[in-house]
């Protein structure tokens, strides 16, 4: 694990900065698809590996690589690969880990296009995935067999803000040269870091809360692994072409310097929500792992530094209830994604994860009549105000 002497605050402005900016105080974009050389020598050298340079921004780019080196060092890992998207990252991660008839063990409950991924695409090739519940490590345990290459999960989980002991699941994998995979969307490098607890592999949709602005896409994923990296870059990122745009990187490199800033107010703001729900007389269910209510908050206290910016929960009268809710609000915007500067609700069920069975979906942690609130930046009593009226 690399160990860097400064505070997250100030790796979220200053890791990994370039000293070739021209006096520059924000990094250049560099908006090119394609580097030149200097003569066929330096060409050579590159081509065969004896030096370093820059090619093809589909095989590295310096603001795309700025941006990498960045994530590193708040995960404290060895090094990143950027990607066009999240299900990009996801995608490449898992295929550079695990092949045809290899298996894929994950948790319940994942983000809707993860599942979608697993269940249908992956299994076409031979590579599927069995599901299971990770907090509970007996049956962690006993899921393994030989062809299991992978754990993957996500903490908190999402929607229905399950809470995983990551140290727990590393124990086992490590024992079974299982590689253990953790999507820390929502939690962030601020609250929580799944290297340090001994996951092999970071994985970030970068739209999120690494962005916090709602305006570009992007994915990332860091591992504690040098060869691992290389493999994922080449072999993976460069070949099926899931590349970032150095704009994209700019944007999210921009975002990340108020990171942990905004995941404080986040995560006041979600938990001051939270509260009000818990209390309210209509809401049968809140799911946040910041109410000592909640079945994984002991594990949380002890694997995070903060418990986000989700809130799900359940209204009395079901799914006709959670329709009029979120279409009453006013502040709260209807819509998918989280992390923005703005608060968003869905009903997940309906949106973001319709690829699960709908006849089965208590089995995976949730319901048709779950809500998801990501807390924006606003001001609480105006968001409380909100939902109060919506009710």
């Amino acid at each position: 694990m690399k160990k860097d002497p400064f505070h997250i605050e100030t790796l979220a402005i200053h890791a990994a900065e370039q000293p070739e900016q021209n006096q520059s105080l924000n990094p250049p974009i560099y908006m090119t698809s394609t580097f030149t050389f200097k003569d066929l020598e330096q060409a050579d050298d590159t081509f065969s590996f004896k030096r370093k340079a820059y090619v093809y921004t589909r095989g590295g780019n310096p603001t795309v690589n700025l941006f990498e080196k960045r994530l590193a060092a708040l995960e404290g890992g060895e090094d990143s690969v950027a990607f066009s998207s999240g299900m990009a990252a996801i995608a490449s991660v898992l295929m550079s880990l695990a092949k045809s008839g290899d298996e894929i063990v994950a948790h319940r409950n994942l983000y809707g296009s993860t599942f979608g991924l697993t269940s249908r695409l992956l299994p076409s090739f031979n590579l599927p995935t069995r599901y299971i519940d990770m907090t509970d490590m007996e049956e962690v345990k006993k899921c393994v067999t030989h062809k299991t290459k992978v754990f993957f999960l996500e903490t908190p989980t999402n929607p229905s803000m399950e809470i995983i002991d990551i140290q727990a699941v590393a124990e086992i994998s490590r024992k079974h040269k299982i590689k253990l995979v953790v999507d820390n969307t929502f939690a962030s490098p601020c609250f929580q870091r799944p290297l340090e607890l001994g996951a092999d592999i970071v994985i970030h949709s970068a739209t999120k809360y690494l962005s916090g602005h709602g305006d570009t896409l992007g994915g990332i994923a860091t591992s504690r692994e040098e060869d691992h990296i290389s493999k994922l870059k080449f072999d993976y990122m460069c070949e099926l072409g899931g590349v970032m745009s150095p704009f994209n990187a700019w944007l999210i490199l921009r975002g990340m310097k108020t990171l942990p800033l905004r995941m404080r107010k986040h995560e006041s703001n979600a938990s001051t929500i939270a509260r009000f729900l818990y209390n309210h007389p209509k809401v049968k269910n809140v799911i946040y792992p910041g109410l000592e209510e909640h079945p994984g908050y002991v594990t949380a206290v002890k694997q995070m530094k903060g418990f986000g910016g989700i809130v799900s929960f359940e209204l009395d009268g079901g799914l006709e209830a959670a329709r009029a809710f979120v279409e009453k609000v006013k502040l709260l915007k209807l819509a998918v994604s989280l992390g923005d500067t703005e608060s968003l609700v869905e009903i997940p069920a309906l949106m973001t994860h319709r690829d699960y069975p709908e006849e089965e979906l208590e089995k995976f942690g949730f319901s048709r009549a779950t809500v998801r609130i990501s807390a924006g930046l606003e001001h609480a009593d105006d968001l409380l105000s909100d939902i109060e009226q919506a009710m």
